[in-house]
């Protein structure tokens, strides 16, 4: 009998971790919210509308094909920075990745709020050279990331 992956007995925030783990380059940060995960996984989910809010590096993000929880999307930064992605979409996961980039989040409920984390990096040849600078200066700017992302879960009505 074959699962299919992710299996269950993983939790998705794991998960980042071990993906993280398998790319060069690539950090997760978490946290605990004090919210639902519903009002969590609302913000996390509404990618259009949430991600240039707390990402500050996207101007915007735009969702051009809509296959269940597969999704294509493009995304523009401020510096005229282009990048399609392809995304994977369901509740407490996200997984975003385009030629050059990978970006995921992920969440689970917990008594008396959510753990919830970031996963940010790079996808191109020659990163293990450089992987242990890019790690430390990712985790700080997740951290950052992170913060926006929490007080947008608390300004959502």
């Amino acid at each position: 009998m074959t699962q299919d992956w992710p299996a269950a007995d993983i939790d998705r925030i794991a998960r980042l971790h071990v993906l993280a783990e398998l790319t060069p380059g690539a950090v997760v940060v978490e946290t605990v919210l004090p919210d639902t995960f519903d009002r969590v996984w609302t913000v996390a989910s509404d990618l259009e509308a949430e991600l240039p809010r707390y990402l500050p590096d996207v101007r915007s993000f735009t969702v051009t094909r809509d296959h269940g929880e597969r999704l294509h999307a493009h995304a523009r930064g401020y510096l005229g920075i282009r990048a399609r992605f392809d995304v994977i979409l369901r509740p407490g996961w996200c997984l975003m990745r385009s030629r050059f980039l990978l970006g995921a989040m992920a969440a689970e409920p917990m008594a008396g709020g959510t753990r919830f984390a970031f996963l940010g990096g790079f996808r191109f040849p020659g990163l293990r050279l450089f992987a242990p600078m890019i790690r430390l200066l990712g985790r700080a700017a997740l951290r950052h990331v992170l913060a926006r992302y929490a007080a947008r879960v608390g300004a959502r009505p």
